[in-house]
């Protein structure tokens, strides 16, 4: 996550991020300090940012200077957390879903073999 944030070919990735870091409300993967390894980061182009704009209570340019927790999402956790919390609490339906496409599946193949079986008894 911090090696292709905000680098060229990889602009999926830092809207995936940004994307989730907001919904989430989170920041990093762990914590706010992840960002600290961040080739972003230290590459300059962060503009003296020490984590990405998407990590803000309140997303405004630039507001990714200050790391305080009155500013961004650090006390609540880490993304792999929430992210993990999210999958939890909707396995069942996940599941479901999944066990639904299963069934109209087999249901297909039930159907094509009856018609292939009544196709092969008629006689042209």
């Amino acid at each position: 996550m911090t090696k292709r944030y905000h680098q060229p070919g990889h602009e999926g990735v830092t809207s995936a991020v940004d994307k989730l870091q907001q919904e989430f409300r989170c920041c990093g993967s762990n914590n706010s300090q992840d960002w600290r390894d961040s080739v972003w980061i230290h590459s300059g182009e962060a503009g003296g940012r020490v984590v990405p704009d998407s990590c803000c209570k309140t997303v405004v340019a630039h507001c990714g200077h200050r790391d305080h927790a009155s500013n961004i999402y650090k006390v609540e956790g880490g993304c792999i957390t929430k992210l993990e919390t999210f999958i939890q609490e909707h396995l069942r339906v996940i599941g479901a879903v999944g066990i639904g496409i299963a069934c109209v599946q087999v249901f297909g193949m039930i159907f094509t073999c009856c018609l292939y079986k009544s196709l092969k008894l008629e006689h042209y």
